[in-house]
C-alpha cells in the first residue's frame, strides 16, 4: 500500500463576515489521496472544492481538523516553511494559466526556481527539459500573447512540474479550452501519471473530466457525498 501525499481528517473551514455571522463552507472533510493516485475533486459551483483545494494547496488554513502533506502537519508549519512546501511540493494548474505577460515560455517556466540555488544554466537546461515534455520546446522564446490557449496551459504544466513536486493541483484546468483543446491537456495530464507515476488531484464541475480519472471524489455542500473509481 503506497503511503499517502494527502490525509485530512474532519477538515472544517469557517469565514467570519462579521459577528456575530460566521459561514461554515467545509464541515468535517476526511480525505486520503495516496502516492500515484490520480483523484477529481468534483461539484457544482459553492460546493466547496475551491475552499478544500486551496486548503490542500497550502494556500489557506483549515479551521479545524488535521491535514497531513507528506506526513507532515501542515498546520503546525511555519508561513515561511508553507511558502516553500507551496513553491517545492506542490505544482499549481490554474483554469487561467497565471503565467508573466512580458515573461517567455522559458522565463515562465522558470519562475517556481526563483529561490533555487543552482546556476541560471542549469535552470534553463530543466526549463528546457520541461518545455520539451509538453512538445512545446519551439516556443520557448514567445510570449503568453503569441500562444494559444493550450499552449499556454502546455507552458503552465511544464512550469507545475519543474521541481518536480508531490502533488500536481489542478483547478478546472481545461475550463478556458475548447473541448479538443481540452482532450490534449488531459492526455498530457494521464502521460504524466502514466509515465511518471505523479500523484495528480484534479479540481472540476464536469463530470466528463472526472470520469477519465481513477477516482472521482464528489462534494456537495461542503461534504463529500461520494468516492469512487473512474473510468481509468
Amino acid at each position: 500500500m503506497s503511503e499517502p501525499v494527502i490525509r485530512m481528517e474532519n477538515i472544517i473551514k469557517r469565514y467570519y463576515v462579521g459577528k456575530p455571522n460566521e459561514l461554515e463552507i467545509l464541515h468535517g472533510i476526511d480525505l486520503t489521496v495516496n502516492k500515484g493516485e490520480f483523484v477529481s475533486v468534483v461539484g457544482e459551483s459553492g460546493s466547496g472544492k475551491s475552499t478544500l483545494m486551496n486548503i490542500i494547496g497550502v494556500l489557506d488554513r483549515q479551521t479545524a481538523g488535521i491535514y497531513y502533506l507528506e506526513g507532515q502537519d501542515v498546520n503546525q508549519m511555519t508561513d515561511e516553511v508553507r511558502s516553500d512546501v507551496r513553491n517545492r511540493r506542490i505544482g499549481f494548474v490554474f483554469q487561467n494559466f497565471n503565467l508573466l505577460p512580458r515573461a517567455n515560455a522559458m522565463k515562465n517556466v522558470m519562475v517556481p526556481l526563483m529561490y533555487a540555488t543552482e546556476s541560471k544554466k542549469n535552470q534553463k537546461e530543466r526549463a528546457m527539459e520541461m518545455l520539451k515534455m509538453v512538445g512545446m520546446e519551439e516556443r520557448a522564446a514567445h510570449r503568453p500573447n503569441e500562444l494559444s490557449g493550450g499552449q499556454k496551459q502546455r507552458v503552465a504544466i511544464a512550469r507545475a512540474m519543474i521541481n518536480d513536486p508531490a502533488i500536481i493541483l489542478a483547478d478546472e484546468p481545461t475550463g478556458a479550452l475548447d473541448s479538443k483543446t481540452g482532450h490534449m491537456v488531459m492526455d498530457l495530464f494521464h502521460r504524466l501519471h502514466e509515465d511518471q507515476g505523479k500523484t495528480i488531484v484534479l479540481i472540476t464541475h464536469s463530470q466528463e473530466l472526472a470520469a477519465e480519472t481513477q477516482r472521482i471524489v464528489t462534494l456537495l455542500d461542503g461534504e463529500i457525498v461520494a468516492d469512487n473509481g473512474g473510468g481509468k
